[in-house]
């Protein structure tokens, strides 16, 4: 009996060993996969990439009533960062969200927002962003560029922050994140729908809506170098 249950013990703990070297060898393969000549990537790749919908949000926040910011999303769009590791100056980023797509989560506001007294969907069926220059600022960066919404350009500014570089695997090329931020005011859009509180000077919809971006953003993997003759 003390036989069996010796064996018992020794092949649970060489089971546990094993199973924390398994464990070990695949959080250090990953973790590999941010480290480049024993450092960690900061610089990351020059190249063009592209939003990873499926790892990124455009959202927004608008107050209502003066009293709590309800939140909502595009779910439907496409973009890409062209990133200049040398000179991030040199860097640019487009994307275009699909009207049709927001998403609040109610579905009767939705569909009120998809109407002419907001962002009038079938007419203006995208909103787009292309940058025109991105300077440095302080430990961060802005980008300024013509956002184009219910048919209306204007030049606006967003901070932003690259959070970090992955570089490119197996599986996919190199990633990066970017993270930013900025304030519109709707009007300045044509969104001019609502008004004050009966009584008061609070609007039912706040005229000011913050903007939020976080981008996932990925280059095609690199294709396989074709065999030399021969092989």
């Amino acid at each position: 009996m003390k036989r069996i249950v010796f064996c018992i013990c020794a092949v649970a703990i060489t089971a546990w060993v094993l199973w924390g070297s398994s464990v070990d060898a695949v959080n250090q393969r990953f973790e590999e996969r941010f480290v480049l000549n024993g450092k960690v990537d900061q610089a990351g790749e020059s190249g063009t990439y592209n939003f990873d919908k499926a790892h990124s949000f455009i959202a927004f926040k608008v107050k209502h009533n003066g009293l709590i910011e309800v939140p909502g999303f595009f779910r439907d769009f496409t973009g890409a960062v062209t990133y200049d590791a040398k000179d991030v100056s040199k860097s640019s980023v487009m994307f275009t969200a699909k009207t049709a797509s927001i998403d609040t989560g109610v579905q009767g506001r939705d569909n009120h927002l998809r109407t002419a007294d907001f962002f009038e969907v079938e007419k203006f069926p995208e909103i787009t962003f292309k940058s025109t220059s991105v300077e440095k600022k302080g430990k961060g960066w802005i980008v300024t560029g013509d956002l184009t919404m219910k048919g209306v350009t204007r030049s606006i500014s967003i901070p932003f922050s690259v959070t970090g570089f992955l570089p490119g695997g197996q599986r996919s090329g190199p990633r990066m994140g970017i993270t930013g931020s900025t304030t519109l005011n709707r009007r300045d859009f044509g969104v001019n729908w609502g008004s004050n509180i009966p009584g008061t000077s609070t609007p039912v919809v706040s005229d000011n809506v913050d903007v939020i971006l976080q981008i996932e953003s990925v280059q095609p993997k690199a294709a396989a170098p074709a065999p030399a003759p021969g092989d």
